[in-house]
C-alpha cells in the first residue's frame, strides 16, 4: 500500500484536507488552484449565489473546457493517423535504393 500525504488545500477560503500520495501533491495543489481561480471568478460576477451553486457552476464550466479540448485532441490525433497514412503510403510505393 502506497503511503499518502495530507495536503492541505484552500478553495473559496474554505481549508480541506485532502490525501493524496507523495507523487501527486504538485498535480493535486494545481488542480486545487484552477477550481478556486474559476469560482472565484464565477463568484466575482455576481450572477450566481451560495457556495455550492458556485461549486456546480465550476464545476460544469471546467468540465465543458475540459471536453473541447478532448475534442480538439481527438482532431489533431486523426489528423496526424491520416498523415503517417500518407507517408507509408509514399514510402511503399518508393523502390529500394
Amino acid at each position: 500500500m502506497k503511503a499518502h500525504n495530507t495536503v492541505k488545500l484552500t478553495i473559496l477560503d474554505r481549508d480541506y484536507n485532502v490525501a493524496c500520495p507523495p507523487e501527486s501533491e504538485a498535480e493535486l495543489k494545481a488542480a486545487a488552484l484552477q477550481l478556486h481561480q474559476k469560482m472565484t471568478e464565477i463568484k466575482g460576477s455576481g450572477k450566481v449565489f451560495g457556495v455550492e451553486r458556485v461549486a456546480v457552476m465550476a464545476a460544469l464550466n471546467l468540465i465543458h473546457e475540459l471536453r473541447q479540448k478532448q475534442v480538439a485532441n481527438q482532431a489533431s490525433n486523426e489528423s496526424i493517423a491520416r498523415l503517417i497514412g500518407k507517408i507509408d503510403a509514399v514510402l511503399d510505393d518508393t523502390d529500394p535504393v
